[in-house]
């Protein structure tokens, strides 16, 4: 929707007149079009590679929660990108890492930080983190018939709860069902390789140092066996984005600090090929 400047050097009524605290709701009923989900699709004959983004991991520790991902985007059997950032924050307490479709989970998280930076300005206030992951699994709802064409986009949802106080982690499928996650987190490809490596390295008691090794860890032991998945490249120097939420707000590791967790884990996977007994000690 675009002001018309020319004439009155007013903007359009839709800009002025008092509505839902909701961005999306102000879109859908004035430019339904410019909403993702609301785009059509040119028809394809036979299949298409399309950048997918991979693994995405979280564990929550006493004082808040990391969330990180590794940094390839991948096109079929073809390394598409091997340096893409998919964990963003979507506010100052929370942040969200994207899987799946990565044009399209890239927009989609634009579209959420927009949301709810129009919401706390509508009405003075944040949203609550428990709203926030539910505007979030409405937005992947709404994306529903782009997963159906093999577009999907499945996130994963961290942040600090105010009123709680502690970190919390939402999960979310093609339809834009949520759960809410206890300890630990992952989506993607190599989900299945890294929430093993979680359940078996995570205690209650971890301190923020431990959980972001921890982090690392299951996505070094995904990309041992998920291709899709990127193991830190020490050679290229390109490490996982890990990132900390706690209740000073939203944090991203620097690459020196990841690259000094990269390489204590390196050494140790040295000494122990087969996966380290004690990453965390």
């Amino acid at each position: 929707m675009e002001a018309n400047t020319r004439s009155t050097g007013r903007l359009p009524a839709a800009f002025l007149t008092p509505g839902s605290s909701s961005f999306m709701d102000f879109l859908a009923a004035h430019s339904p079009e410019l909403l993702p989900g609301n785009r059509a699709l040119p028809p394809v004959q036979g299949a298409i590679e399309i950048p997918h983004g991979t693994t995405i991991v979280a564990a929550s520790f006493p004082g808040g929660v990391v969330l990180a991902g590794d940094r390839r985007a991948t096109m079929g059997n073809v390394i598409a990108q091997r340096d893409i950032e998919k964990v963003f924050p979507a506010d100052e307490y929370s942040a969200v890492g994207i899987a799946g479709t990565a044009g399209l989970a890239v927009e989609m998280v634009k579209l959420f930080q927009l949301e709810l930076e129009h919401f706390e300005k509508v009405e003075g206030v944040q949203l609550s983190l428990e709203g926030k992951a539910n505007r979030l699994s409405t937005m992947i709802r709404s994306n529903l018939g782009m997963a159906m064409q093999g577009l999907a986009v499945v996130p994963l949802f961290a942040g600090w709860d105010v009123d709680r106080q502690k970190g919390r982690i939402f999960s979310y499928d093609v339809t834009g069902g949520r759960s809410e996650e206890h300890g630990f987190a992952a989506t993607g490809s190599g989900s299945l390789f890294a929430r093993g490596s979680l359940k078996k390295l995570y205690r209650e008691d971890l301190t923020e140092s431990q959980a972001a090794t921890l982090v690392v860890q299951a996505l070094y032991d995904a990309a041992d066996d998920d291709s899709a998945t990127g193991g830190p490249d020490l050679a290229r120097r390109i490490y996982p984005i890990v990132t900390v939420i706690t209740d000073e707000g939203f944090r991203k590791l620097t690459e020196a600090q990841c690259s000094e967790i990269v390489r204590a884990i390196h050494e140790r996977r040295l000494e122990e090929p087969d996966g380290p007994r004690a990453a965390l000690l």
